[in-house]
């Protein structure tokens, strides 16, 4: 998540107290990051009821982030030529067209069930992803503006480690909705009826509270130039391909995790129990960005600072643990917490996560360099290695992308002055990324296995290598 506090909008009402409302943008962060993860559940599910090949499954994800690239596009071209869309209309009615659209969106699911055409969810998911990438557009500021300018950081930073819980819950109640509640012991689409009708539900309603929660208006004083000047800036055109691998990479990554988890090589899972497992992987995201915010922010003494992140790695971790635990056994709940001796692993991968956020201090090149060198390690483990350490090295992938988003697009938009909004608009399309990379590695694995083609993801890390020792550096030419 960028730094936008020195381009924020001004809040026209004076600092009042916007807990409630704060409260209300906070579950919008969880609600998103929620169903954005869903998809990776839905890839295997689809995957086996449509029997599609990995490349016709990947055309889940092209659905969902290509519509992050084209109505990003349109918002730029519209910014640049007739004016920001979103002033025009107020943020407040930004953030409930994008909840509306996302409920329709999940709602069109019903019918593409009924129908039983992979083009019709594919559809679903293109209107599902245009409101949330309205919601990206609209709701970022919003979090920056609900208090004091100098703690706009520290409170974008908190609505992100929400959006994680989100991607951290998502496998889990999605695997149970899908594999156990809705399922009647059989995968079809039929069972996802009901599941989106109640996310879709959930987006409405809380557009329904966000019409009725008083949220502060502002006036935007930044300006926005037209033309494309900011590409005569070298670290900013870079920063775009950065942002395309990253999210390409991760995307790709999660996206065919459970097909991973089953290998007979790996663990051999079916995909119920691969899509709780997931949420280890997210999971990791979300403690990474919670430590994150302590160790970029500017706290002096370090020694609290790193006790503080200590404690918050412990208790996101048994969060996690606590969470992971809960199954659904013929429609009653119960609690199963897995022995500490199969996730030691996990253990020993966030103390190492919790050491290089030591070692990389407040430097994000250097933070970007020592995050992504150790996600290369990882996936050469999952490449050539099998069972246990395979399986974990795949997880704990999630933690150390955490934090690569904020950094690169710290790095990106560094100095640009009156160009900032113009690059943040461009790099938000890049996003574009999460489109084209899960449907390159399908067809890699279509070809040479699940397997062998995580090394597409493991070329895009490679691009970030380069970035964070050499791309970032400004200059103010290409």
């Amino acid at each position: 998540m960028p730094d936008i506090s020195n381009s924020l909008p001004v809040n026209s009402e004076g600092q009042n107290n916007y807990k409630r409302p704060f409260f209300a943008i906070i579950f919008l962060f969880f609600l998103w990051g929620f169903i954005t993860v869903m998809n990776d559940v839905l890839i295997p599910h689809l995957k086996a009821v449509f029997e599609l090949s990995y490349f016709q499954a990947a055309l889940i994800q092209f659905a969902f982030f290509g519509a992050f690239f084209i109505i990003s596009l349109i918002y730029f071209i519209t910014s640049v030529s007739v004016g920001d869309p979103i002033s025009k209309i107020g943020y407040k009615n930004g953030i409930i067209i994008g909840l509306i659209l996302c409920g329709l969106g999940c709602y069109l699911f019903y019918p593409a069930a009924n129908y039983q055409r992979y083009g019709v969810f594919l559809g679903a998911l293109f209107v599902l992803a245009s409101g949330v990438t309205i919601l990206q557009i609209t709701a970022n500021p919003y979090a920056a503006i609900l208090g004091k300018p100098e703690t706009a950081s520290s409170r974008l930073n908190l609505a992100q480690g929400f959006n994680s819980f989100g991607t951290t819950l998502a496998p889990i109640i999605g695997a149970i909705l899908l594999y156990k509640v809705f399922s009647n012991g059989e995968i079809t689409v039929d069972s996802l009826k009901m599941p989106y009708i109640i996310y879709g539900s959930l987006f409405l309603l809380l557009a329904v509270v966000i019409k009725f929660v008083k949220l502060p208006s502002f006036v935007n004083n930044e300006k926005i130039e037209k033309g494309l000047g900011v590409l005569k800036f070298r670290h900013v055109v870079l920063g775009m391909f950065a942002i395309f691998f990253y999210v390409g990479g991760e995307v790709s990554i999660g996206s065919f995790l459970i097909n991973f988890f089953g290998l007979e090589t790996i663990m051999g899972m079916e995909e119920a129990e691969a899509g709780i497992f997931l949420s280890y992987y997210w999971g990791g995201a979300m403690i990474g960005r919670f430590l994150g915010s302590v160790s970029m922010s500017a706290m002096t003494n370090k020694m609290k600072k790193h006790l503080l992140m200590a404690i918050l790695s412990i208790l996101f971790f048994f969060v996690l643990y606590f969470i992971t635990g809960i199954k659904v056994e013929e429609g009653e709940f119960s609690l199963q917490l897995l022995s500490f001796s199969k996730i030691w692993l996990f253990v020993v991968f966030l103390i190492i996560n919790y050491l290089f956020f030591l070692i990389g201090g407040t430097k994000p090149s250097k933070v970007l360099t020592l995050f992504v060198g150790i996600i290369i390690v990882l996936l050469l483990i999952m490449i050539l290695g099998n069972g246990e350490v395979a399986f974990w090295s795949a997880i704990a992938i999630g933690a150390f992308n955490s934090i690569l988003w904020s950094n690169i697009f710290t790095l990106a938009i560094k100095d640009l002055g009156k160009y900032t909004s113009q690059a943040s608009s461009l790099l938000v399309m890049m996003i574009v990324g999460g489109a084209i990379i899960p449907l390159l590695q399908g067809a890699v694995a279509d070809i040479i296995g699940i397997k062998l083609s995580f090394f597409i993801p493991l070329l895009c890390y490679g691009y970030l290598i380069f970035y964070g020792l050499v791309g970032y550096r400004i200059k103010n030419t290409l």
